[in-house]
């Protein structure tokens, strides 16, 4: 009999294993909020620091979307600046013409005939006037056709007028002026 031990300790075998279970368990436990608590503020950290890009690109955007339209608003100043510089430089260029045109009209104009309105659209000039006869209406279009400033005349009326006196034609023609730098258009 001294083997029997009377003791109950598969009772307290089994208590000490329960309470190294619980133990475990609430290290485990503690172990995995401690964890979780470290991911939640890495995640938070990750967040913050994404919205702080997001933040700082949104800005950047911003200024460049500022830059663009004050880029498309100096290209359009740019190319209106452009065309008016490009209508200056033909006006300037063109500016003698008009002298040289009114002097050509005087030259070639024949005795007997007389100018009512010259009306310029363009190159093309619409000449409205009077002459005494068909042959200086004729004599006008060859002094035309030979000149220098101005070619294809094209005689759209010609009808008697009582206006400039008796026997009196009052004619319209249509003609194309010249640019004398780059010649006579055949």
């Amino acid at each position: 009999m001294a083997r029997i031990n009377l003791l109950p300790w598969r009772d307290e075998l089994r208590k000490e294993q329960q309470r190294q279970f619980l133990t475990i368990m609430g290290l485990s436990v503690i172990l995995m909020l401690l964890i979780l608590t470290a991911v939640h503020i890495q995640y938070a950290n990750m967040i913050s620091t994404q919205n702080h890009r997001n933040q700082f690109l949104t800005q950047q955007i911003a200024k460049v979307d500022a830059q663009i339209k004050e880029i498309v608003k100096l290209e359009k100043d740019k190319r209106n600046l452009r065309a008016r510089i490009s209508v200056i430089q033909q006006l300037q260029a063109n500016r003698p013409e008009i002298v040289h045109l009114f002097d050509e009209i005087a030259r070639i104009l024949p005795q007997g005939l007389y100018l009512k309105s010259i009306v310029q659209k363009g190159t093309g000039l619409t000449i409205v006037g009077y002459a005494q006869s068909n042959a200086r209406v004729s004599a006008f279009m060859r002094n035309i056709d030979a000149s220098d400033w101005l070619s294809k005349p094209i005689l759209k009326v010609i009808k008697l007028s009582a206006k400039k006196g008796i026997g009196t034609r009052e004619f319209t023609l249509h003609c194309i002026q010249v640019n004398k730098s780059v010649g006579k258009k055949s």
